[in-house]
């Protein structure tokens, strides 16, 4: 009998990783980084609960780090099995790794000099890009519907999730003594209030079903206030003489925010002179999107002609800055700009500058865009923490804060359970991951009135399947 081991990505929203073992042998379902503080960053340093080098074959759902970035530790560890992913991931994964392989250098170092000058040892990094390289060369893509052999007795399909480009739901089959059993994965599901991507795709059978819970306590705003909203915060930031400083993850939500302000600069309705993405990251997962345009589910004629031109021509006032100089000079705007930056929890990367430049101006505007887990700048941000310790500076939270939940790339509750209820009776037994402890009670709790016994996974767990 097959067994399900949930290794992460339980109790929380990052660090997603499912172990699945069979008698032919076994299967990791995503293998992510934990993010959120101190805390994430030992649970990242920290070996695998399992043997990596007995691990045959990697089913990843989609390219966000919480999915995907401890794949190089993994590999580091002894892993020498398939990554089977999307068409669309194939190549985010590439950008994301290498990414995170890049940042992890530079901030251990100055990590290092730090210690260095207090007599500490020195840390290493999680992985190398030498790591990283030879992970990738494991890489095998597939087109959605495609079903595929995984390892002896099991095989895969991926079906869009509408989270990011490439994103799946996966779609395990094992055939064991002459019984087939259906395990589903949902990965991230997206919320179908995206202008790119095209809704989550519906699947109806399953045996087992993991299903993520990131939002399972709450409904998004619908979209039209929400960009009502928008268009009026970008208006007050502009009577005010500030900035508007967005965080945003690099893959999805700064294409989604990208489609948005183009759609307010036709319009007419953006006073904003200059929009910067001051993220190279984001930037060359901007340039992956405009080579899948053919997967967008957008309607608008005039986005449809410009877009393939890439975005400038959507949004003609979209400035990149990629060098470290070209962000340098972004920090010394004192107002009239909308800059758009990374990390989208606030964790890292240049937003971090950003906000220290613009944090205690009483003119700033800053607007939240997705998921702030907990123990990150982020979530003390919209919890209105007013004082902050920031790049070795104490910063007193004078900016307006603003959440824009309806702008989110996750499904919410009533989204979850609509997805969730298209399945065949008799019903899959039904876990949920990827949600902090109250967001997961709560959507369980919404299954149980639905009559359906949905479990809150916990870490660790082991499920006969």
């Amino acid at each position: 009998m097959a067994e399900l081991t949930f290794i992460g990505g339980v109790g929380q929203v990052t660090g997603s990783c499912h172990l699945l073992e069979t008698e032919q042998g076994k299967i990791l379902l995503d293998c992510g980084m934990y993010q959120g503080g101190r805390e994430a960053d030992k649970r990242n340093a920290a070996d695998f609960p399992f043997d990596a080098g007995t691990i045959d074959a990697v089913i990843l759902s989609h390219a966000h780090l919480d999915h995907c970035g401890r794949l190089p530790r993994l590999y580091q560890q002894g892993f020498r099995g398939r990554v089977y992913l999307t068409e669309g991931s194939f190549y985010l994964l590439d950008l994301m790794l290498k990414d995170a392989a890049s940042l992890q250098k530079r901030d251990v170092a100055w990590e290092n000099k730090r210690r260095e000058r207090k007599g500490k040892k020195p840390v290493e990094v999680l992985f190398t890009l030498e790591d990283v390289n030879a992970l990738l060369a494991l890489r095998q893509s597939f087109e959605y519907g495609v079903e595929f052999d995984v390892i002896p007795g099991v095989k895969a399909k991926f079906s869009e999730a509408g989270h990011i480009l490439g994103s799946a739901v996966v779609s395990v089959t094992l055939n064991e003594h002459g019984k087939q059993k259906k395990l589903v994965f949902s990965g991230d599901l997206g919320n179908p209030n995206s202008p790119l991507l095209r809704d989550p795709q519906t699947v109806t059978e399953a045996d087992l079903l993991l299903l993520e819970s990131t939002y399972g306590d709450r409904d998004h705003k619908p979209l039209e206030p929400t960009l009502d909203e928008l268009r009026i915060i970008l208006q007050q930031a502009m009577q005010s003489g500030g900035n508007v400083i967005i965080p945003a993850f690099a893959v999805e939500r700064t294409q989604d925010l990208i489609y948005w302000l183009g759609k307010l600069y036709q319009q007419g309705d953006l006073l904003q002179q200059k929009v910067y993405l001051d993220s190279p990251m984001a930037i060359s997962a901007s340039r992956i999107y405009e080579q899948y345009t053919y997967l967008f589910n957008n309607d608008d004629p005039d986005f449809k002609r410009l877009a393939k031109k890439g975005w400038q021509a959507w949004l003609p006032n979209l400035v990149y800055s990629e060098s470290t100089e070209d962000s340098m000079a972004v920090n010394q705007i004192d107002g009239g700009a909308i800059i758009i930056a990374g990390s989208g929890m606030c964790t890292g990367g240049r937003i971090r500058h950003h906000l220290k430049y613009n944090l205690w101006r009483r003119n700033a505007h800053i607007i939240m865009v997705g998921f702030q887990a907990q123990g990150t700048l982020g979530r003390d941000l919209i919890n209105g923490k007013k004082n902050l310790n920031l790049l070795s500076s104490e910063i007193r939270v004078a900016a307006t804060i603003h959440t824009l939940g309806g702008l989110s790339a996750h499904a919410d509750q009533t989204q979850l359970l609509a997805w969730a209820g298209q399945f065949n009776e008799p019903k899959p037994d039904l876990f949920l991951v990827h949600g902090e402890q109250n967001a997961a009670l709560s959507l369980q709790t919404s299954f149980h009135r639905l009559g359906w016994a949905a479990k809150v996974a916990q870490e660790g767990q082991r499920v006969d399947f």
